[in-house]
């Protein structure tokens, strides 16, 4: 079965997204875990000649969305995005602490878009159809978790403009 060869040579890309999407190892491995185990049971339905890394990231995809929906408090607006410290002068390591930390501060769908673009290097074409949404819509949530990862590593408020209309 080549599948089942080609599914443990992607458990390291799925780990590495895991870990980037939930932010802890153990989370992560239970993730990922919890993914091999669900594509295993459902290895039937993948049709073979398409893209079996989309397929899994799918499937992880959903399996942390099941995950986050059947966890989720009702959130307040003003724990949404709280503003990131400026940038101290220790050096590149705080840097890239403070991106991660902005990065997970980002709404689910912005950052599950901007992780496979940026991480898995995933064509927008391929984040569309492993998310299940229009490329428009992949397009438009990368832009919006671009802008919100430059303001707060900026420092900038990343409380909801409004426009006035009259």
């Amino acid at each position: 079965m080549n599948e089942a060869k080609r599914l443990v040579e992607l458990i390291p890309r799925l780990r590495r997204y895991a870990r980037a999407l939930v932010g802890d190892r153990a989370t992560a491995d239970d993730l990922v875990q919890d993914t091999l185990e669900r594509a295993w049971a459902k290895l039937h339905l993948y049709r073979r000649g398409t893209d079996l890394r989309a397929w899994l990231f799918t499937v992880m995809h959903n399996v942390h969305v099941n995950r986050v929906r059947a966890s989720r408090v009702t959130d307040t607006l003003e724990d949404e995005m709280p503003e990131l410290a400026q940038r101290a002068p220790q050096g590149d390591a705080l840097l890239v602490r403070d991106l991660d930390r902005a990065i997970g501060k980002l709404p689910a769908e912005q950052r599950a878009v901007l992780l496979l673009v940026t991480l898995e290097e995933m064509s927008y074409e391929e984040v569309a159809r492993t998310l299940g949404i229009p490329i428009g819509t992949v397009m438009s949530r990368l832009s919006r978790a671009r802008d919100k990862l430059r303001g707060m590593m900026q420092g900038q408020s990343t409380a909801a403009k409004l426009k006035v209309v009259k």
